[in-house]
């Protein structure tokens, strides 16, 4: 243990303290963290959308929110969240990583938020696209009227035949959609594509910030007009650069940038991220970070707000609007055997298990108070248990301490392995709900489950399962720290 202990030390442990600090990461995960606000208040929205509209009709015959005024209202109400939030997720997303890219270079971060999001609108549709399903013989009618509705001028045409004098009357459509922003375009599917474009226009604004290549004004302009007219220069130039390239790949391949990102990068890393093996791994290399001080799920922010968190924002979208004429978690589940949704997303770590923290800390707790008989053990646990129902666990990670301590190691990263194969094999067998709804981490874990899944009474349960099989991984291990002589000051 000490050799594997000093040898993660000298070749792990600086390796993870540069990624935790290296500047590019740094702005990217706190661009994910940065639009928390919103995306909490729309996923917000969309639970209590779940409760009111979808859990009654899993228990009531018939029910139907639309017959009840005031739950109706409220679900209109929420759907207005979402349009400002989850609907438009990968926008907030653009911004928030160009300001603070921007932040990190010590430039003008709110002009780096603005050339962020200008880079991803400019590569979007800006066309709209209809389709209808309608009974055999109203085709033609109801193809007319999408075609209205979706911008295009449809008119009336009569001609006369020169040679029979015959009158033909026919409708005459033009197409008029230009000017509709694809909202597939900017919800959470826009992830990959704005960071490879924020990083890029930003990186590029912020270079010639630095070297001056700006508009000076004279000192007696206020410094809100001097800072705005500086980034004139950097900002054009970097948006020409995005501009060109979007208009040079579009020539080339005959697409958007945007939807090749989606299909050839976007849907390939978010399937392969979607395998046990995968999810094994993240789960592993999570605990060995903590181990060693390092917040895991920080250094692999990247991995699980980039990839598992849009995944987590696509679930959210589908249960919102439905899929295939279906709602809420049939939806999610009809478009995950279509390969449109996913069934390990964000929430399904915090669900599964980080109860009580990275490592499902809150059962440790718990075997401490039941078997230990360390006083400094004790001490910490009851600490504790008040952070660890609301999966604050840095009291045990450095109180106990957990960290670098050797006797805690190997449940530590056992017990998170066995939670994950539990969950990870539930949800994938269908014993429970896929996680559809973004819910606080520091909702207490039972309740976090059952919110996060679109009020699944059953996902509580596969949490308690998991929390029971990690409790005795624990056991053994705090029994055999009690024979250990607590370290001395």
């Amino acid at each position: 243990m000490e050799k594997f202990m000093a040898w993660m030390e000298k070749y792990i442990l600086p390796t993870a303290t540069k990624i935790g600090s290296q500047k590019h990461l740094v702005a990217l995960r706190d661009a994910f963290i940065g639009t928390i606000p919103v995306t909490m208040a729309g996923s917000f929205a969309v639970m209590i959308n779940a409760i009111v509209r979808d859990l009654p009709g899993q228990f009531i015959d018939g029910y139907d929110v639309s017959q009840i005024p005031v739950l109706n209202e409220l679900v209109g109400i929420n759907g207005f969240v979402w349009n400002g939030t989850i609907a438009v997720a990968g926008m907030i997303f653009a911004y928030s990583l160009g300001y603070n890219l921007a932040k990190v270079y010590k430039v003008n971060e709110l002009a780096g938020g603005l050339v962020s999001l200008a880079a991803l609108i400019q590569g979007i549709a800006f066309s709209a696209t209809g389709t209808v399903n309608v009974p055999e013989g109203e085709l033609g009618d109801k193809a007319l009227e999408a075609l209205t509705n979706a911008g295009s001028v449809v008119t009336q045409i009569t001609e006369k035949d020169p040679v029979t004098g015959a009158i033909s009357t026919f409708d005459s459509i033009q197409n008029g959609a230009w000017g509709w922003l694809k909202l597939d375009h900017l919800n959470g599917n826009a992830f990959f594509t704005a960071m490879i474009v924020g990083f890029i226009s930003v990186i590029i604004f912020a270079k010639l910030m630095n070297k001056n290549i700006t508009i000076k004004l004279p000192d007696s302009v206020p410094p809100a007009v001097s800072k705005a007219f500086a980034a004139i220069i950097p900002a054009t130039a970097a948006l020409y650069v995005i501009a060109i390239f979007n208009f040079f790949f579009n020539k080339v391949t005959g697409m958007l940038f945007i939807d090749a990102v989606q299909t050839y990068i976007a849907k390939p890393l978010m399937g392969f991220t979607q395998g046990f093996g995968a999810v094994l791994v993240i789960t592993l290399a999570v605990q060995v970070f903590w181990f060693f001080g390092i917040h895991g799920p920080n250094v692999l922010a990247p991995l699980l707000e980039g990839v598992y968190g849009q995944a987590q924002l696509i679930n959210q979208s589908i249960f919102q609007n439905g899929y295939g004429g279906k709602e809420g978690t049939e939806a999610v589940l009809a478009a995950i055997k279509d390969g449109e949704a996913f069934n390990w997303v964000r929430g399904s770590f915090d669900a599964y298990i980080w109860y009580g923290g990275s490592g499902g800390t809150i059962v440790l707790i718990l075997a401490i108070l039941l078997f230990s008989k360390r006083s400094d053990y004790l001490t910490i646990a009851k600490l504790s248990v008040g952070p660890g129902l609301f999966n604050i666990n840095e009291p045990v990670m450095f109180g106990l301490p957990i960290v670098l301590n050797p006797i805690l190691f190997i449940p530590f990263l056992v017990a998170p392995m066995v939670s994950v194969t539990i969950g990870y094999f539930a949800t994938l067998a269908g014993l429970v709900a896929p996680v559809s709804q973004a819910v606080t981490w520091v909702t207490p874990p039972l309740l976090l489950s059952f919110l996060a899944t679109g009020a699944d009474w059953r996902a509580p349960l596969v949490t308690l399962v998991a929390m029971v099989c990690a409790f005795f991984i624990w056991v053994p291990f705090v029994i055999a720290a009690n024979k250990m002589a607590p370290p001395e000051d």
